[in-house]
């Protein structure tokens, strides 16, 4: 059963007054749903639970490490003639919280250094002259806005942050009447739960034990997940003027934390069958028998854990058991070839030390960044405010996307060819419509028969490819060695002409036909594996999309063997196929 309106939404006011509590404890919140009211007001409640002088930083998705974490202040160090630091965001947010804006297309890079900082506390820096550790303790949002299920917060930063919220079943007509006030939360309250936090009392090795065990049933195998679940029952306890956590603000965290990490798509599987029940606990201070004194938490762990289940959204096991994670390797970069640097053109990719030649570009901002921790020691001359000698020269560099080609090669044999053709003609055609923009080819390799023939070569024209594609036919053996050298020769060929090719495998994999054209299954198989690995050892990025209605091993062995990702499609369309490699194309998270 969906929870309604009214609890989604005192569920997130709790857990705003619980982040404003412990902001840097919890580590923070992701809230997941499109900009509007609601979130708006989701935030303005947070920013007014929060003391007065706790800092309110805003961090843009494609922010520089400067900015993010700091560096040398450049203006000032070169009038101060040494290095002087200029904090980033995280360090001026210390003490409070920071907005992640667009975190859905926060890079790993950015993401595992954001990870880093909630961590340790501390921003550490060891670069243009500097060597500083600055204090970074602090809560972040981060605002997901991705509208697909892939379009999704780092793994790393998002099992940091305890809270996730989803607020977009939510609407103004839901909050009227309801609001934070409902819960009788000011400032002031927060002020004394966090004079409180530090006298709570160590958690009751019972709750956490329960914590832990929900954690496990909900599929949660990170350690993360229980840890921020005992910090939100302290906040919680501290929040009602308890020093001592009871069985509630147990029941309250694993609601606010467990179930939402529970129910994300990094789940990988649930166990939903209920724990074993543990024999009581005795001690040698107690006769055989005889029950023992409750603990200070009121309860035994089963039956915290009872209670934890209760209060779990109905049939949430259900909801997050899902199969493993497909792990799958990048294979281009949205719809392009892979990036080459350059010194010359493209987008500007940092700098490097070095003499400028060749038309190369000198980086005037790295340069002087460079310098200027040294003008102390050397001096001025001729009256010159800077000293800049060879070795502080640095070089913009740049980065190219390279122009990509996705090679389909299909097997055309036997009786299901005319049903392959179909969908890679259907495929092909939808990657040509968006060809242009993409920067992408297209080319098509078929095998049947004894042999393996060039049906479409790389091109962008739709046009050109519906004539070429018209009256292709299929039928006869499975030359799947040949179908696999040919695709690999127009890779090659393509990587001559500087651009990025993919191999798109369509085949069921039973191949029965050799390279020299002569029948039999095992010779047929030796030499596909033999061409595969030729794939590998070249360095040609492909996806083996299994067609076979019922897939067999074989179809993986050819993948390892070409280092491609392994696809079972049985049922595929030509949608479902140019889905697949979009998907592929865009960076793994």
């Amino acid at each position: 059963m969906t929870p309604q309106p009214p609890s989604i939404w005192a569920d997130a006011a709790l857990a705003a007054a619980l982040l404003a509590v412990d902001p840097a404890g919890l580590g923070g919140a992701v809230i997941r749903g499109r900009p509007g009211p609601v979130r708006d007001a989701w935030l303005v409640r947070l920013r007014e639970l929060l003391p007065d002088d706790a800092p309110w930083g805003r961090i843009p998705a494609h922010i520089q490490d400067d900015r993010l974490l700091g560096g040398l202040d450049l203006p000032a160090s070169l009038a101060a003639r040494r290095p002087i630091q200029q904090l980033g965001v995280l360090a001026r947010s210390h003490g409070g919280v920071a907005i992640l804006a667009m975190a859905e297309r926060v890079e790993d890079g950015v993401g595992a250094r954001l990870a880093r900082v909630l961590d340790t506390g501390e921003i550490v820096l060891e670069r243009d002259g500097l060597a500083t550790r600055t204090p970074a303790r602090l809560g972040l949002v981060a605002l997901d806005e991705g509208a697909a299920s892939d379009e999704r917060l780092p793994d790393a930063l998002a099992d940091r942050l305890a809270f996730h919220l989803e607020l977009d079943a939510l609407s103004v007509r839901d909050l009227d009447g309801l609001g934070f006030a409902q819960n009788d939360i000011a400032q002031s309250d927060i002020a004394k739960a966090r004079e409180r936090l530090q006298a709570v009392a160590q958690a009751p090795c019972e709750t956490i034990d329960a914590l832990c065990r929900a954690a496990l049933e909900l599929g949660l195998l990170s350690i993360r997940a229980p840890l921020l679940a005992v910090r939100a029952a302290s906040a919680h306890a501290a929040l009602q003027g308890r020093s001592k956590m009871i069985a509630e603000d147990a029941v309250v965290a694993a609601r606010l934390v467990l179930a939402p990490h529970g129910a994300s798509p990094e789940t990988q599987g649930v166990d939903s069958s209920p724990p074993a029940q543990s024999p009581p606990e005795t001690s040698s201070d107690t006769p055989s028998g005889e029950s023992r004194e409750p603990s200070d938490n009121g309860r035994d762990t089963d039956q915290l854990i009872a209670a934890v289940r209760a209060v779990l959204p109905e049939r949430l096991a259900d909801r997050v058991q899902r199969k493993p994670r497909r792990i799958t390797r990048t294979v281009g970069g949205r719809g392009s070839g892979a990036a080459a640097p350059s010194f010359l053109r493209g987008r500007p990719s940092g700098s490097r030390a070095g003499v400028p030649r060749s038309g190369q570009r000198l980086d005037l901002t790295e340069t002087l960044r460079a310098a200027a921790p040294w003008q102390k020691l050397r001096g001025s001359t001729n009256g010159a405010g800077v000293r800049i000698l060879t070795q502080d020269l640095r070089i913009c560099r740049f980065v190219q996307r390279r122009e990509g080609t996705t090679i389909f090669v299909v097997d055309a044999s036997g009786s299901a060819a005319f049903q392959r053709l179909a969908e890679a003609k259907g495929a092909v055609e939808l990657l040509l419509a968006r060809a242009y923009v993409a920067r992408t080819r297209v080319a098509l390799v078929a095998f049947r028969k004894t042999r393996a023939e060039v049906l479409l070569a790389p091109t962008r024209s739709l046009t050109r490819a519906k004539r070429e594609l018209a009256d292709v036919m299929g039928g006869g053996g499975t030359p799947l060695a040949a179908g696999i050298e040919a695709g690999l020769d127009l890779a090659l060929a393509e990587q001559a002409k500087a651009r990025t090719p993919t191999l798109i495998m369509l085949t069921d994999g039973r191949a029965n036909i050799a390279r020299d054209g002569s029948p039999g299954r095992a010779q047929a198989d030796s030499d596909a594996l033999v061409s595969a690995q030729r794939v590998r050892e070249a360095g040609v990025g492909g996806v083996f999309i299994d067609t076979s209605p019922r897939p067999r091993p074989e179809g993986d062995r050819y993948a390892r063997a070409m280092g491609a990702v392994y696809h079972p499609l049985p049922y595929c369309d030509a949608s479902a196929v140019s889905d697949l490699i979009d998907g592929l194309r865009r960076p793994a998270r």
